[in-house]
């Protein structure tokens, strides 16, 4: 007899051959360059469960650009496995034609010319169009927001999260899970909690002091859908006090923490649930590792590494759908659940080209509210760009090599440092705008410091963060993208044991290697340190932009990655 395994694993070869994905459906149009709203929202429907899945969206409520990774390396296992393929391998992988919209919305190549083309991505409005289609054609189709909602932008930062709280209130979401949201602080947190209309879900949310489940979030819910009882865990990102300034959220404390997880997921399952998904922030490779050692679950739906796939990925018997990021795309999965199991699936990536798809009226309305009374702060331009800015990849990005050129320039540094933090859309040459800086530096610690470091420390801090990244097993992978660097070049072997990755540590200024007993001037941002003083990240690029007029950004070869 055949496995469900196996069963599943062969709707999946299906899938692939015959578009069942939805993917394969607007790739051909993209080719053809004929997009409507109607192809995009096209979905057979399947099943008698519904699932909406976004997630990462860091309070863009408007459509922007955002450039997907060139660079994304995986090991271990994880070597040369989706989500880390990017460019051409990509494309390959999916059949994508090279120029299509899919290629633009996708991958990174060509990305100005297929921005001109295409157009921006994402915006609320037209997410709200895609959602409220999907209840039309299945009204009961079960909405779950994966968290970083509550962070990333000018009115976001000043509102402490109510407008994407009010935003998100509006799109009916049934659940949602954390990550960001804890740098608005416990008592912010707790405020706003309390008032959602949906279930704020987490399993791995505990009380520090007494290391037992929190009470204002709960592990799991359960919906009745199709006749089916499907329960939703959540899983907020384990990493927080590590990641994030732990002073923030003292009262609370995270962890992975699967063998929890697996009492959850068996603690449902004898309270009758038909099917389990797990909505996550863990990063697609923990979610894969997760999905390896826990049983039951029938979908995790990933968060936290802003991967866009456009179809699932099996590990056992559990699927897993990457939804992207900034309101760039939505996922619809239909199940087919019978006698307590999944038999067969259908998914679509749904792209938001905002272009293509008409704004929701109501939503608009909700977001221009929002937004009015910044407006003149917002539009105000402070410069401009002759090149691509954007901030992916696992070593560089353009965005991230200005930042650090203005903490030198503005903080009188020698070195800069900048977070290796994945949010931020791009921009096409033209304008920057305050609202595109605070796009990129909004978080409630961006004081930005000036200090001394040792050559030695500064390995170690760089060795530290590249362990975050590339430890072979993804439990032990805790960071972001690696820590930008400004000024200092160094040469990394992804392959190496920890400590032993970082190697040729060079001050670029004068080309000499870094001494490790000497003292440098280094100036950085996002301290997780309490009590660090310094301007507002946004003001110093601000200042650097102004005194610049029109921003150059040169390729960035400071960095040489070997075995990557």
């Amino acid at each position: 007899m055949i496995s469900r395994r196996d069963f599943l694993q062969a709707a999946m070869a299906t899938t692939a051959l015959y578009g069942a994905s939805g993917f394969g459906n607007w790739s051909k149009l993209a080719a053809q360059q004929a997009l409507t709203q109607d192809d995009l929202l096209s979905f057979d429907t399947f099943g008698n469960v519904s699932l909406i899945h976004i997630t990462d969206i860091h309070a863009q409520l408007v459509p922007i650009y955002f450039r997907e990774p060139s660079v994304n390396i995986g090991v271990g296992d994880n070597r040369g496995a989706v989500p880390h393929l990017t460019g051409g391998d990509f494309r390959k992988l999916y059949g994508i034609d090279d120029g299509s919209p899919s290629h633009y919305a996708l991958s990174s190549g060509d990305f100005q010319a297929l921005a001109g083309a295409y157009g921006r991505m994402g915006g609320l409005d037209r997410v709200a169009t895609v959602v409220n289609s999907i209840r039309a054609d299945r009204p009961d189709a079960i909405l779950l927001d994966g968290g970083d909602t509550w962070h990333g932008s000018y009115t976001c930062y000043h509102s402490q999260g109510q407008d994407m709280v009010n935003a998100m209130n509006a799109l009916k979401p049934e659940a949602m899970t954390f990550h960001w949201e804890f740098t608005l602080g416990s008592e912010r947190v707790q405020e706003l909690v309390e008032g959602l209309p949906f279930a704020a879900l987490g399993q791995n949310i505990f009380d520090a002091e007494w290391d037992e489940p929190a009470e204002l979030f709960k592990p799991y819910k359960f919906f009745e859908r199709g006749g089916v009882k499907v329960a939703v865990i959540g899983q907020a990102f384990p990493y927080m006090p590590i990641a994030n300034p732990r002073w923030m959220f003292p009262d609370y404390s995270f962890g992975i923490r699967d063998e929890n997880m697996q009492a959850m997921v068996d603690e449902v399952r004898a309270q009758g649930a038909e099917c389990v998904v797990v909505l996550s922030h863990n990063g697609f490779d923990v979610d894969k590792k997760m999905a390896s050692v826990v049983t039951g679950i029938d979908v995790i739906l990933s968060g936290h590494t802003h991967d866009a796939l456009p179809e699932p990925v099996l590990i056992g018997e559990t699927i897993i759908v990457a939804s992207g990021s900034n309101g760039k795309f939505v996922s619809r999965v239909d199940l087919d659940i019978q006698n307590g199991r999944m038999m067969g699936f259908r998914h679509k990536l749904i792209p938001i080209f905002s272009d293509v798809i008409t704004p929701d009226p109501d939503m608009a309305a909700l977001i221009q509210a929002e937004r009015a009374p910044h407006a003149d702060t917002l539009s105000e331009v402070i410069g401009q760009t002759d090149s691509v800015l954007y901030r992916r990849g696992n070593f560089n990005g353009s965005w991230d090599d200005l930042i650090c050129d203005a903490l030198i320039s503005e903080r009188e540094a020698e070195i800069a440092l900048s977070p290796g933090v994945r949010w931020g859309p791009s921009l096409v040459p033209g304008d920057i705008t305050r609202e595109d800086i605070w796009n990129v530096t909004s978080m409630s610690y961006g004081e930005a410091y000036r200090t001394e470091m040792t050559g030695e420390f500064l390995k170690v801090v760089l060795e530290d963060v590249a362990d975050n990244i590339f430890n072979p097993d993804p439990y032990y992978q805790q960071g972001g993208d690696m820590v930008r660097t400004g000024g200092l070049g160094y040469t990394i072997d992804v392959t190496k044991p920890q400590g032993e990755r970082i190697s040729n540590l060079t001050l670029l200024k004068t080309g000499e290697l870094i001494d490790p007993s000497k003292s440098y001037v280094v100036a950085g941002w996002a301290s997780v340190n309490e009590g660090t003083e310094g301007p507002q990240i946004w003001d110093v690029v601000e200042n650097h932009i102004r005194k610049l007029g029109t921003v150059s950004v040169s390729e960035n070869n400071s960095v040489t990655v070997v075995n990557g």
